[in-house]
C-alpha cells in the first residue's frame, strides 16, 4: 500500500511554525519519527517513508498555500496514486484548538489551500486531517491570527496534538479512514 501524505502550508522562514502551517509540523513530525529525510524536488519538499510495508510519499508544497493543489496533483500523478490514498493535513479556524477531525471527504469550508486541491483535483472526495486552531482572534484580524506564531501557552497542547496527528496517519493506513476516525472524531485534547 502507497499514500500520498501532504501537510499544507507555506514555504519560507516567516511562515514556520505558525497556525496556517501546522500541516507543515505535521508532515514533518511523521517524517522525522521514521526516519525520512526531505529533499528538494518538483513543487515541494519530499520525503519518502516506510513503515510497517506501507510506503508514504510525504510532501510540503512550496507553491504558497493558494497554489497547494497544483503540487498535490502533481505528485499524485507522478507516483500514480488516486485520491483514495490521499491524506491532507490542514488547519482549521471553524475547530477549537482542543480539537483534531479527520473526514473522507468535505467541502474545502473557505480555506484556499483546500480549495486549490479541490480545483485541482476536481473533487472534493480525499482524506482531510483538520487540526483545530481555534478562531479567537478580533474581528478583521484572521489572516494576522492564522498567520501568526502559537500563544506560549498553547504551545504544549499543540505539540501532543502533532504527536497525536502522527499516530492517526499511522493508524489511517494500517487500519483504514473509519477506525481512524472513529479514534480522533469526538475527542477532545487537553493537557
Amino acid at each position: 500500500m502507497k499514500f500520498l501524505l501532504a501537510g499544507l502550508g507555506n514555504p519560507g522562514a516567516e511562515y514556520a511554525h505558525t497556525r496556517h502551517n501546522i500541516g507543515f509540523d505535521v508532515v514533518n513530525a511523521f517524517v522525522q519519527k521514521h526516519g525520512g529525510q526531505f529533499r528538494n524536488d518538483r513543487l515541494a519538499l519530499v520525503a519518502d517513508v516506510k513503515w510497517k510495508g506501507k510506503n508514504f510519499v510525504c510532501v510540503c508544497p512550496t507553491t504558497y498555500m493558494n497554489l497547494s493543489g497544483k503540487a498535490v496533483k502533481y505528485w499524485l500523478d507522478k507516483e500514480k496514486l488516486t485520491t483514495e490514498q490521499l491524506l491532507v493535513v490542514v488547519d482549521d479556524l471553524a475547530l477549537p484548538l482542543s480539537k483534531l477531525r479527520l473526514k473522507p471527504s468535505g467541502s474545502d469550508a473557505g480555506h484556499n489551500g483546500l480549495k486549490s486541491l479541490q480545483e485541482s483535483l476536481g473533487t472534493k472526495d480525499y482524506a482531510k486531517l483538520r487540526f483545530g486552531i481555534g478562531n479567537d482572534y478580533p474581528k478583521g484580524l484572521q489572516a494576522d491570527f492564522v498567520l501568526g506564531k502559537w500563544k506560549k501557552e498553547e504551545e504544549p497542547l499543540v505539540k501532543l496534538k502533532i504527536g497525536k496527528s502522527v499516530e492517526l496517519i499511522e493508524m489511517f493506513a494500517a487500519q483504514g479512514i473509519t477506525t481512524a476516525m472513529n479514534h480522533v472524531n469526538n475527542k477532545d485534547f487537553s493537557l
